[in-house]
């Protein structure tokens, strides 16, 4: 019986070498998603569900850990003050990092510019738990520079720390602080990549700087605006470090965010199965939310 001859193996084409050496490049990358997010997330719906806690066994409860979140009047006054904290810090910081970015893209000399953008990015680049740290003397009702300064103008010490009217607008205005550097500097990319032919034909036909920023560059800007809002709202949802830092939810419940309601949960109550539920649900939250400004976005995003 004659045996049949086999054909010349497939060459190992350079594209199809390109590909393997490319998957191999994003592999870490894949398994540090399977591993650090993907298997905590299937991992946090199982628990949601079980009465777990690391000091007995678990046991199914079904959704009585969700049932539960209905009659917790502490989960409404969380989420209150974390959507409160979000829109407030969202809004000035992508409205003042807008202003210092139109500001900055003006002509002036480049010594100037690199050294204004430098000093507003810089705090971008430290913590949030050291930035905190400082923050919290800054705010001594007594001793911090912040009502010394104040005093000079007749202001009377402000309890910016101790009192439930005050804490919210602290932990906002050392977050708007931190974080507005980084908005400022991609708006200043997404300013510095609009072409000026636009605005000269614009000054031709008599257009003011008005008209120039409201029909020209909030425009042509509006991919990178939607870009900062989606990234912060992201990030403000899940405020944890500076509120923990600096008045660890206090005065009473009055800047207590989810995130830190959460680690209370589980790591001072042992209660693991409320504390995946209330995860869950502001997993929900931002996904939804995400989803929703990205629909919106058809609206008003204009891409060039």
């Amino acid at each position: 019986m004659e045996t049949q001859k086999r054909g010349p193996l497939p060459e190992f084409k350079p594209i199809h070498r390109e590909a393997f050496v490319g998957y191999l490049f994003i592999l870490p990358t894949y398994i540090g998603f399977l591993i650090f997010i993907l298997y905590p997330l299937i991992e946090s719906i199982r628990i949601s569900f079980l009465d777990f806690s690391i000091l007995r066994d678990s046991t199914y409860i079904g959704l009585d850990n969700y049932a539960a979140m209905l009659t917790d009047a502490r989960l409404r006054t969380v989420y209150i003050n974390t959507i409160v904290f979000t829109v407030l810090a969202v809004l000035f910081n992508a409205g003042i990092g807008l202003l210092l970015a139109v500001m900055l893209n003006r002509r002036l000399p480049s010594v100037i510019r690199n050294l204004y953008r430098s000093i507003f990015f810089f705090p971008v680049l430290i913590a949030h738990t050291y930035i905190a740290v400082i923050w919290r003397f800054l705010y001594q009702e007594d001793t911090g520079v912040i009502n010394y300064y104040l005093g000079f103008f007749g202001v009377e010490p402000i309890p910016w720390l101790g009192h439930v009217h005050w804490a919210m607008a602290a932990i906002i205005i050392m977050d708007v602080w931190k974080n507005t550097g980084f908005a400022m500097l991609v708006f200043l990319a997404g300013l510095q990549n609009i072409p000026n032919t636009y605005y000269e034909a614009a000054q031709l036909d008599g257009a003011n700087e008005r008209q120039l920023f409201f029909r020209i560059t909030i425009p042509l800007l509006s991919p990178t605006i939607f870009f900062i809002l989606v990234i912060f709202m992201i990030g403000a949802l899940q405020v944890f470090d500076t509120i923990i830092v600096l008045t660890r939810g206090g005065p009473g419940d009055a800047t207590r965010s989810v995130v830190l309601y959460i680690y209370e949960i589980a790591f001072r109550r042992f209660d693991m199965g409320y504390a995946a539920a209330v995860s869950m649900t502001l997993f929900a939250i931002i996904l939804a939310l995400t989803v929703l400004q990205f629909i919106i976005s058809r609206r008003w995003v204009h891409y060039e």
